[in-house]
């Protein structure tokens, strides 16, 4: 499967906290509508974003989906309440979790079904066992995994191929470094969320706005920009709630930065 290196992040489609309805329904559709015209062939969610909010106005908005457009999904975190997150790794859950997102994105297989989290109270052997079994079955097409180290990726991929990453990176939180050198050697994806993230590093002056500034970007397409550049494996998917933020972070796709700045970024976090 090949998609476009820039996705979108359906995670901030959601209400406050990540839980329930968003305030606007009809804009959140006309969102993702947008995503699609603006040629973006990879959409993530999760069952929890809501819960089930995401899937649902996904589907309700894409749905018969264009040819091409891959939308991944998550599984194993239980919401008990806004920005609230319970890791449950039991088998008969997770396969309760596959069954509904199909039932929800109102597809017969998930191209990409990402473990959410791995459940530190459940043996790994299950919780895997589980999703090369909904894999055998054709109810997931690849699996990928979420927030985990370079030696839980290696045991997990005993057990079934593991395709993607998704880990907390950006240019200015790089503690999955390691993780991203061991995706990018062994031609996984990796999926950085929370990408445009760059804290005081995108304080007015700084390095990163005076680059933003010289390139006619924004400090948010520059971040982006440098983490395409950082691996060829990188997948970013920034999220939004608004259009314009949306065509703002898809332009990033064109902003060339030459090595001198990369690794003049690069070297502001050690």
């Amino acid at each position: 499967m090949t998609v476009n290196r820039l996705g979108y992040g359906a995670m901030r489609i959601t209400g406050d906290g990540i839980w329930g309805e968003p305030s606007d329904c009809e804009g959140a559709k006309k969102l993702l509508r947008r995503v699609v015209e603006l040629g973006i062939d990879f959409i993530d969610t999760a069952d929890s974003y809501g819960p089930a909010v995401s899937e649902d106005l996904i589907a309700e908005a894409l749905y018969p989906y264009p040819e091409g457009l891959v939308i991944a999904t998550k599984g194993g975190l239980a919401r008990t309440g806004p920005n609230l997150w319970h890791p449950i790794g039991r088998p008969e859950y997770l396969r309760q979790c596959v069954e509904m997102s199909l039932r929800r994105l109102k597809v017969e297989r998930i191209d990409l079904y990402q473990l959410h989290r791995i459940d530190s109270t459940v043996p790994v052997a299950d919780q895997m066992g589980l999703l090369s079994d909904l894999q055998k079955e054709g109810k997931i097409r690849h699996v990928g995994l979420s927030e985990v180290s370079v030696d839980q990726i290696k045991e997990a991929r005993t057990m079934v191929p593991i395709v993607t990453v998704q880990n907390l990176y950006n240019l200015a939180n790089r503690q999955s470094e390691a993780v991203l050198d061991f995706c990018s050697s062994e031609n996984l994806g990796f999926i950085p969320w929370f990408p445009v993230a760059a804290g005081d590093l995108a304080k007015p002056g700084g390095i990163l706005d005076t680059a933003a500034r010289e390139h006619g970007a924004t400090v948010a397409q520059l971040a982006l920009a440098w983490l395409l550049k950082r691996s060829p494996m990188m997948l970013p998917i920034p999220g939004t709630s608004s259009i314009a933020h949306l065509e703002e972070n898809t332009a990033a796709a064109s902003v060339k930065i030459d090595d001198e700045l990369f690794n003049k970024l690069t070297s502001l976090i050690n």
